[in-house]
């Protein structure tokens, strides 16, 4: 098989690319290792930027964003005593729209067929050859027959344990990494959520995080050392210790009920450099990592595609091929200022265990002078909305 781009991976990014790709007429076949039952079995995050939005609309695929998203023109800090109420909208005129990770891979996977989009799924073995060149290929087995791909360009939108990474030489890259000492214990359920908004938590017992995915169904979290299992949390403690560390506040208005999913998710911050070598640029989780508080991970990844899918149709429609050499440092000029928002909000979140007096007084400091200072909320507030592409 020949074309112009090979992507890796049909998550979001990858399908989210592959959309924008065909709808300016640059040929492109996306391939994935898992089934698509899988992939929308996955439960990710929900809480989508301007730039995720805005490339749905501009694909004509959201409709049901619209019908059923949730627009959010602000969110809560909450310091044990109060809430502080970021409001978005007032300081940055924009909002954030609560719409799950899985809807809207279901959407573009929904529209791959129509819109000429070509997957191939249960793909094994895919390996990436030749990428320092202007010829790379991919190789892969199905049914027991292995295939080859020759593309022009290929996108690794693969994510953390993927191939495409690990095709660039080591002694290119650069990674940095930071590993927190807790995860995050999550319950989904079918029940209302406590607030209309968000609500980060930061309470001597630790982190907690109320969160939602529609109007009926709701997403917990609370911090817990990495050393604990799912199979010692009953969803019972579990909304015991969600209505301490959210307060009573939150807690009077929480429903509680049965758990459809629960799993523990460590924590850490990860960029890897650069994001293109030759003919290979990377996409997503395959480039870099942030911790979920901030919401960033599937937003950093579309405004990734925006700038691959800028370059990529730049190259094949106008032979402009500057986008492309500057593909990595533009993207990770952002990606570097989102880390630093993701890691900067769960500093002030979390009680870190080496943490001391001196630590806690600095989080009680910073939380009180983010509830009277109208700059600081509206830095919070840009950061949280999405910094401009």
């Amino acid at each position: 098989m020949r074309t112009q781009i090979c992507i890796i991976g049909a998550g979001p990014a990858g399908l989210l690319l592959g959309h924008l790709l065909r709808a300016e007429g640059v040929e492109c076949v996306v391939i994935e290792r898992q089934t698509p039952d899988y992939i929308l079995g996955r439960i990710r995050a929900g809480v989508l930027e301007e730039i995720t939005v805005s490339l749905m609309a501009r694909l004509g695929l959201d409709a049901r964003l619209k019908a059923e998203g949730l627009p959010h023109g602000g969110f809560n800090l909450a310091d044990g005593e109060r809430l502080i109420r970021i409001d978005i909208a007032d300081l940055t005129g924009k909002q954030v729209v609560v719409y799950g990770q899985t809807e809207v891979t279901r959407d573009l996977m929904a529209a791959r067929e129509e819109r000429g989009l070509e997957v191939v799924y249960e793909a094994a073995d895919v390996a990436l050859h030749d990428v320092e060149s202007d010829a790379p290929f991919v190789t892969y087995t199905k049914e027991g027959t292995e295939h080859r791909v020759d593309a022009r360009f290929v996108v690794g939108c693969d994510g953390f344990h993927g191939p495409s990474r690990k095709a660039i030489p080591a002694n290119v890259a650069k990674e940095y990494l930071r590993e927190y000492p807790f995860g995050w214990l999550g319950i989904l359920a079918d029940v209302p959520p406590c607030n209309h908004e968000l609500i980060y938590a930061n309470h001597e017992r630790g982190f907690a995080l109320a969160s939602m995915r529609s109007e009926s169904r709701s997403r917990y979290y609370v911090d817990v050392p990495l050393t604990d299992r799912v199979e010692e949390w009953s969803d019972e403690r579990l909304w015991d210790e969600l209505a301490v560390r959210l307060g009573p506040e939150a807690a009077a208005h929480m429903t509680r009920g049965p758990a459809i999913e629960k799993s523990i998710a460590p924590l850490r911050s990860y960029v890897f450099a650069p994001m293109r070598h030759g003919s290979l640029l990377l996409c997503g989780d395959a480039a870099h990592i942030v911790p979920p508080t901030g919401a960033k991970g599937l937003n950093l990844a579309a405004s990734d595609v925006h700038y691959a899918a800028e370059a990529l149709t730049g190259y094949f429609r106008r032979n402009d091929a500057g986008a492309i050499a500057a593909y990595s440092d533009t993207a990770l000029a952002r990606v570097w200022k989102s880390e630093r928002f993701s890691w900067s909000l769960t500093r002030l979140m979390h009680r870190f265990p080496e943490d001391g007096p001196f630590e806690r007084a600095m989080q009680v400091a910073e939380l009180d002078y983010i509830a009277t200072s109208r700059a600081a909320q509206t830095a919070i507030a840009e950061n949280y909305v999405g910094l401009p592409i």
